[in-house]
């Protein structure tokens, strides 16, 4: 924490007037050096400088001018940087939809407001009082790896496409750090290209924000995906220290939980993230205990199993129950996934 404290002292505020086109480029540079000196590293601090390039852009492009300003955050978790960007022009009558590739009010690409929301952990717009659009988005800097840590799950899937085609509308996300993990199934709308590229547009953002909490992850998911027919997904975060799991679902993702001694009832809600006008899910936190074992599928899998009749293929290794589960109750009329975790035999 108190190199975190040295790194928020070091990048001091920083306020940006940006009227002409060659200030778009120094704002760019200003936000590059403001975030290398709060620890980001180079790669991170180019992501930064073309997130700040493409705020600026639109000042110039939109409103004619504007003012950007670069702000060091703290909380727990460590450092990052905020962004806010000003105006007083005529703003954007819907500033959700702009954030979608290739959506523009200017004869643009439109694919500004969808960098800044890959690139930053976290996005939102608010008119001004009078007139203009005020955006502020954050990043967090993520702590370097240092060695390895022990890999306290075992994670395990299984996945094919409708007919055995050669895209997969399916697709899951595995990340563990220290004394974490998130694992979730994501099942594009439909099937073939369009479904797949639904998919992995979305399991793209999740990676990247991996450690987010999972209602901005599922928001930066919707405004991603707008551009795709949207996805369905289950996202499970594992709290190890305090043995708990957080699931939060849109669409029809099956999760069970099995093996704890409390009843299993998660919220789960329907819709399409990236499709439905409101998307955001209920996060729901439950025990994780040493007997615990997690099943995600996505529909093309049947959900009739029933888990008094699993406890032979519990004791199995996760990628063995994935597997099993896939060829006994995938349909080959779908794309079909399951995933399946449990604590590691150390």
């Amino acid at each position: 924490m108190a190199q975190d404290l040295e790194a928020i002292k070091a990048a001091e505020p920083v306020a940006i007037q940006v009227n002409r086109p060659a200030q778009v480029k120094s704002a760019s540079d200003t936000a590059r050096k403001f975030a290398a000196a709060l620890g980001f590293t180079t790669v991170e601090c180019d992501e930064i400088a073309l997130a700040v390039n493409e705020l600026a852009t639109n000042l110039i492009k939109h409103a004619g001018e504007g003012d950007i300003q670069l702000n060091s955050i703290e909380s727990s978790g460590g450092v990052g940087i905020q962004i806010i960007s000003e105006d007083n022009g005529p703003g954007i009558h819907d500033a959700e939809r702009a954030v979608a590739d290739g959506y523009s009010t200017a004869g643009s690409l439109g694919a500004g407001l969808g960098a800044i929301n890959r690139f930053m952990d976290g996005l939102e717009f608010s008119p001004r009082h009078h007139a203009g659009l005020r955006v502020v988005c954050q990043r967090w800097v993520r702590p370097s790896p240092t060695g390895s840590f022990p890999r306290l799950l075992e994670f395990g899937a299984a996945t094919r496409a409708y007919r055995l085609m050669p895209e997969n509308g399916d697709t899951f996300v595995i990340r563990q750090w220290e004394g974490h993990a998130l694992a979730g199934v994501i099942d594009g709308l439909g099937h073939g290209q369009f479904a797949q590229r639904a998919a992995h547009t979305a399991r793209e953002y999740v990676e990247r924000h991996f450690d987010q909490p999972l209602e901005n992850i599922f928001r930066g998911v919707a405004r991603d995906c707008r551009a795709t027919r949207g996805v369905v997904m289950t996202l499970v975060r594992f709290e190890l220290a305090r043995q708990k799991v957080i699931v939060a679902s849109v669409g029809n993702v099956e999760v069970r939980l099995l093996g704890n001694p409390t009843a299993f009832n998660p919220r789960l809600r329907g819709g399409i993230v990236g499709l439905s006008s409101s998307t955001d899910p209920v996060p729901t936190e439950h025990p994780w205990t040493p007997a615990s074992l997690l099943i995600l599928h996505s529909d093309g899998v049947q959900s009739r199993w029933a888990s008094d009749q699993f406890k032979e293929l519990s004791r199995e290794t996760p990628g063995v129950i994935a597997r099993r589960l896939l060829d006994d109750y995938g349909r080959i009329e779908d794309d079909a996934t399951v995933l399946v975790a449990r604590n590691a035999k150390l």
